[in-house]
């Protein structure tokens, strides 16, 4: 699972940091997250690929889905027939239909706008789903969650061979996949040799918002949490009245979720010059890793277990 920070500034765009957008690549599968003005040049830019067929909008402000008019018509030029699903909150259709047709754009491709409200499975596939979170902004708006299902648990091949005798094979595969086998007069079960499942990766962009207990909810025990962190607590008043969050409130958030990784977004242009103050700010009450990315910036989500990898009986 790899995100790649495409726009971090805030609601303007510095010579720095353009405006929300954000993609996930979630073993070949590209979600994008946002789609501020400019994103299809920052996906150019950083490699990211175009072959999305899900975007995930968190609000129709503008620094958040002005880019969907260029990205919709560079797809039409480059003969694009696969469908595009677009998931925005409930009462912004109207909006997006708006931003697919700007200037009399007519796909000639399938355009899907899915409405959506907290809590709600927008996107199931056979190893994760993405789910709708409750946020807190002055418009109709979620955050979105990226949660894998649970692995197979660690096959212990040493066991297996060693203390049952059982050559590696078509028998390691069936066990480790849950099912019995015959071996050596008797019936061996899969619990042996294999351990408990492992949890999957979770991964929780929130957009704009005020901090929540549903984003606290949403991030427990997350991966990383990609969290609004618009002003340092100088401008606390600010962030209330433009209902966005401090990097202290973002920390907080974070901590009481357990997050281990805590990446700060959406930075107000009043910190161009320095914004260390929003990153000291965080780390001071965030005990996980807890920084500000800059646009093409790439992370890779690890698994939640000892770091070595998707062990497998195959």
């Amino acid at each position: 699972m790899r995100v790649t920070f495409l726009g971090t500034s805030g609601a303007v765009p510095t010579t720095r940091r353009n405006t929300s957008a954000l993609l996930v690549n979630r073993d070949g599968d590209r979600l994008l997250f946002d789609c501020g003005e400019g994103t299809q040049r920052q996906m150019m830019r950083f490699s990211t690929g175009f072959a999305v067929d899900h975007v995930f909008v968190t609000h129709c402000h503008g620094d958040h889905v002005l880019g969907i008019p260029g990205l919709v018509q560079t797809f039409d030029f480059n003969d694009r027939e696969r469908p595009l699903a677009i998931h925005a909150p409930h009462g912004t259709r109207g909006g997006i239909e708006d931003l697919v047709h700007a200037a009399g754009n007519d796909p000639s491709f399938p355009v899907r706008i899915n409405q959506v409200g907290p809590d709600e499975v927008v996107l199931d596939r056979d190893e994760y789903e993405v789910r709708a979170v409750r946020t807190d902004h002055r418009t109709n708006a979620v955050g979105y969650a990226v949660v894998e299902d649970d692995r197979k648990g660690r096959f212990d091949r040493e066991k297996a061979e060693e203390e049952l005798g059982i050559s590696p094979g078509p028998k390691y595969s069936k066990l480790h996949r849950g099912e019995p086998v015959e071996h050596d007069g008797r019936t061996v079960e899969p619990e042996e040799v294999v351990g408990p499942p492992r949890p999957g990766r979770r991964f929780v962009y929130t957009g704009d918002t005020r901090p929540t207990d549903a984003v606290a909810a949403a991030a427990e025990d997350a991966d990383l949490l990609v969290h609004d962190a618009t002003f340092a607590s100088d401008w606390a008043d600010r962030a209330k009245e433009t209902a966005h969050s401090t990097a202290r409130e973002a920390a907080a958030i974070a901590d009481r979720a357990g997050a281990k990784r805590l990446a700060l977004t959406h930075i107000s242009t009043r910190y161009a010059g320095d914004h260390s103050p929003i990153e000291r700010e965080a780390r001071e009450h965030f005990d996980g890793d807890a920084w500000i990315p800059d646009d093409g910036d790439r992370f890779d989500v690890p698994f939640p277990d000892d770091g070595t990898g998707d062990e497998s009986a195959d």
